[in-house]
């Protein structure tokens, strides 16, 4: 017995040696408390900016709801959608299995006009530092010649082309960084059929398919960032997570890094807010992931309005990176290799910007004032049924996507004697209140919440109702809903006022070494000093520029109280009318 006690003992000091013996080599090991060890890659924290592709099978049709996305036409084939089947009959026979309707868009991919060193250009025009191509989507369909899906590429159908190889080598030299998008699921695949088959049963197609597939696609290209999705309906080890980022790592080196969706339970990778105000306050680096409009792959479907303008998009970049993150910007290209010309008018517009003002953005820390603001109010009306659902939305262009407040006031008419049962549901917070009474608050982090509030209401009465509505992210939906005598719940119809507010940024700071970056979301005016108020203090000797003017120093004072006062007289008018989207204020020796 001691002699076996004696042997284990001796293995597993071998085992420990050998393991700190490769941890001494830099070699990362399969544990989150290893990869964070490892932390995260300065270039990516750098960057600030990079180009997301989304582009496959899927942008044949191009097609989604107005707010939906164009790739993932496929799951809405799946789900017998009325509008996609319709516009999927232009291509197959939609009385065939999905599957088979789906692979007729490969004699419809021809991408006759794409040129990679085009595109590449573009991007590094755009003021970009890395681009991320979605190399397997959901539908599993591969942009390389994938020995894993032998006929179920790019290069054996559709467009003949190694897509892949073909962008990394236009990217690279143009000097960018190289990205990965890949799908850990797939809902073709017949080893596990994602959202078909049980999320359990995913073992056989993880270890079979999706980890060679994946060692497959890196060792070809050795890309230095993944972006891996589809893993919420898995945990971290059912994917095996852990042991793929630390090969991933070990294999590609020490500029590797990775996001942070590969299953429940993952405890590394930075973070991909996506369509959001992005993150404030965090450690671990990140960068949201958004389009111009709406939809990551194209969607022919979707209205104008979704898309931002010059000045919107600028100025949502300038306020993700001051909050110490970075903006992931997706083009959906046409089936044809094209880029839409209002993205690439998009893209043209903020690397111009950037060639002026790139110094306030690359490389740059959060001051310890990110923003600041000023509260706005609308009173557009509304009346009707009580029920919203903005997906990636406002309900007034103006506004900002997530972070605003609505307050409806309004009276119910009950249509006949009964018990009436309120009740509430939304997305974040909602509190309802009955004749200045509250009488519901709902919370959709909650556990547990008020299932309704009953009343009695005589014919005619006129129940007096104040509801407020606080969204938070993403996603916004606020429904109030009233049910007589047990009956079915159903919206509340009434004439409603509506006051709406929301937070409006008026600037943003960032910082690099020794100088501070003011970026003024309104024009400054040469005619009167521009007035800061609650600045921390300024070194009494800084001297204080406007980016893209001659390096001539503007006058500028501060008080007791902080205000910071600078006189743009100097400048001239027909120079700041030069300048668009944001005006970038360099104070250089700010402390």
């Amino acid at each position: 017995m001691r002699k076996i006690l004696t042997i284990i003992l001796l293995l597993c000091a071998v085992i420990l040696s050998s393991l700190r013996a490769h941890s001494q080599n830099g070699l990362v090991q399969p544990t989150w408390e290893s990869l964070n060890q490892r932390g995260y890659t300065q270039w990516f924290q750098d960057a600030k900016l990079g180009i997301f592709i989304h582009w496959g099978l899927y942008s044949v049709p191009a097609y989604a709801s107005k707010e939906g996305y164009g790739e993932w036409f496929y799951r809405g084939l799946m789900q017998k959608e009325p509008d996609r089947m319709r516009i999927m009959s232009y291509y197959a026979d939609t009385t065939k299995p999905v599957f088979d309707q789906y692979k007729e868009l490969t004699k419809y991919w021809h991408i006759e006009l794409w040129n990679p060193d085009e595109w590449a250009d573009l991007f590094r025009y755009a003021g970009a530092k890395y681009v991320v191509l979605v190399t397997k989507h959901h539908d599993g369909y591969c942009l390389w010649d994938s020995q894993y899906q032998p006929e179920w590429n790019s290069v054996v159908s559709g467009p003949n082309r190694n897509i892949v190889e073909e962008l990394n080598k236009a990217v690279r030299q143009q000097g960018l960084r190289v990205g990965f998008y890949y799908s850990l699921p797939e809902w073709t695949n017949p080893r596990h059929i994602w959202m078909a088959d049980p999320d359990n049963e995913i073992g056989d197609y993880v270890d079979n398919y999706m980890v060679p597939q994946f060692k497959e696609l890196v060792s070809r290209y050795k890309p230095d960032l993944i972006f891996s999705d589809g893993d919420w309906n898995n945990t971290a080890e059912q994917l095996r997570s852990q042991e793929l980022i630390s090969w991933y790592y070990n294999t590609v080196g020490k500029d590797a890094i990775v996001n942070n969706r590969w299953g429940h339970g993952t405890q590394h990778g930075f973070l991909t807010p996506e369509y959001s105000a992005g993150i404030a306050n965090t450690e671990v680096p990140w960068a949201e992931c958004r389009g111009f409009g709406r939809s990551f792959g194209l969607n022919r479907n979707e209205d104008l309005d979704n898309y931002m303008s010059d000045k919107e998009l600028i100025q949502h970049f300038v306020e993700l990176v001051a909050h110490g993150g970075g903006l992931t910007l997706n083009v959906g290209p046409y089936a044809d290799g094209t880029i839409p010309l209002i993205q690439q008018e998009r893209l043209r517009s903020l690397g111009k910007w950037l060639k002026i003002n790139g110094e306030a953005i690359y490389g740059t820390r959060p001051y310890e004032i990110p923003c600041q603001r000023t509260t706005t109010f609308a009173l557009p009306g509304y009346s009707g049924p009580l029920h919203f659902d903005w997906v990636r939305n406002a309900p007034l262009r103006e506004m900002p996507v997530d972070n605003f407040d609505i307050h409806w006031k309004g009276f119910f008419k009950a249509p006949k004697d009964g018990i009436y049962r309120f009740k509430a549901v939304a997305n974040d917070e909602m509190t309802v209140a009955g004749n200045g009474d509250t009488i519901l608050y709902y919370n959709s982090n909650w556990a547990e919440n008020t299932p309704w509030y009953e009343v009695h209401l005589a014919k005619g009465e006129n129940y007096q109702l104040d509801v407020w509505y606080y969204e938070k992210d993403l996603e916004a939906t606020a429904s109030l809903l009233v049910s007589v005598d047990g009956g079915d719940f159903e919206p509340v119809s009434s004439n409603w006022i509506s006051e709406i507010k929301w937070q409006t940024t008026t600037r943003c700071f960032t910082t690099k070494g020794k100088n501070l970056y003011i970026i003024e979301f309104e024009r400054p005016d040469c005619t009167k000093p521009l007035q800061i108020y609650d600045m921390p203090k300024i070194n009494p000797k800084a001297t204080v520029y406007l980016k893209g003017i001659a390096p001539n120093a503007l006058k500028w004072k501060q008080d007791k109280k902080g205000t910071l006062t600078i006189d743009f007289s100097r400048v001239g008018f027909r120079n700041l009318e030069v300048l668009e989207n944001a005006w970038v204020i360099e104070v250089a020796d700010y402390k």
